[in-house]
């Protein structure tokens, strides 16, 4: 595997690290951006021998571990799906990209003043938001299409976002196109997004196809759970019951305070939780309480 590099992109505000799995797009605005870049760097080029290091350790059942990680980015996984263990199968794995944004997003606000700061780990991102400062993101659905858009402002107490779903970088439970998850960090994003995905689903009908997830790849943190390789078109009724069951799981995390909003999408249709509209939808459906 090559070592980690870094490329600044043409608009002077963004830059990509890559190393092995990991590509990070960063930008950063304010007057110690270059130190905030290059604390970035630093911090960007330990991060994978770190990550496995604990491998092992982190491919676990939480509740099966024992004992916390030793780095400070398992400790960010190994935390941040902590609250969910009790109740179902999940690895410190679920929140590994939003730790890896996470933590570089921290390695740059301790470098210096900054305005705003973004880390996008692969759609998991964690920002920072001075004063009156805001962030958006576009939201896509499988073909690339865009669904709308979200926006955060410095006020709120958002400052992490995942998406996680059938078409996402690892393998999913559920049938979700796409679940997309705003929390107070990425961390929590991220493992709360991983859940409300696999809660998309209709159990054992014939439409959905699934493999245990170490035939499909030796090493998945998933073992033999059944992961979604195929599903065949739903009619509009078993549709909107697979997203009920996912915004069932995103009510009650909201409920408990891990998450800030969440938006479900699957085969054209949305499902988001709350009232307060941060959601701009295509069709104005995505009221969401921040």
């Amino acid at each position: 595997m090559s070592g980690a590099v870094a490329k600044m992109l043409p608009d002077g505000r963004r830059i990509h690290f890559h190393h092995g799995p990991i590509d990070l797009i960063i930008s950063a605005e304010g007057r110690d951006q270059r130190a905030a870049f290059k604390s970035a760097w630093q911090r960007f080029q330990t991060v994978l021998h770190e990550l496995t290091q604990e491998l092992s350790l982190l491919r676990t059942n939480w509740i099966d571990i024992g004992m916390r990680p030793m780095g400070s980015i398992a400790r960010k996984m190994y935390d941040s799906v902590a609250p969910h263990a009790a109740n179902t199968f999940i690895t410190p794995m679920a929140a590994v990209a939003g730790s890896v944004a996470e933590e570089i997003l921290d390695s740059m606000v301790q470098s210096g003043d900054l305005d705003r700061a973004i880390v996008n780990n692969g759609g998991d991102i964690a920002f920072h938001l001075k004063d009156h400062q805001t962030c958006a993101a576009t939201l896509a659905n499988l073909s690339g299409r865009s669904m709308g858009k979200v926006a955060i402002m410095a006020e709120m107490s958002i400052r992490g976002m995942a998406t996680s779903g059938r078409g996402g970088r690892s393998y999913s439970l559920g049938i979700a196109d796409s679940v997309t998850v705003l929390a107070k960090s990425a961390s929590a994003a991220d493992a709360a997004a991983t859940l409300i995905a696999n809660a998309v689903d209709l159990p054992e009908h014939p439409a959905i196809a699934r493999r245990p997830a170490y035939q499909l790849q030796d090493d998945s943190d998933l073992k033999d759970h059944p992961v979604v390789i195929d599903c065949a078109p739903l009619s509009e009724d078993e549709t909107i019951m697979a997203l009920d069951s996912g915004l069932s799981m995103a009510k009650k995390l909201q409920e408990c305070h891990l998450i800030e909003a969440a938006i479900l999408f699957l085969n054209g249709k949305v499902r988001s939780t709350g009232e307060k509209k941060i959601f701009l939808g295509p069709h104005e459906l995505t009221h969401i309480h921040a």
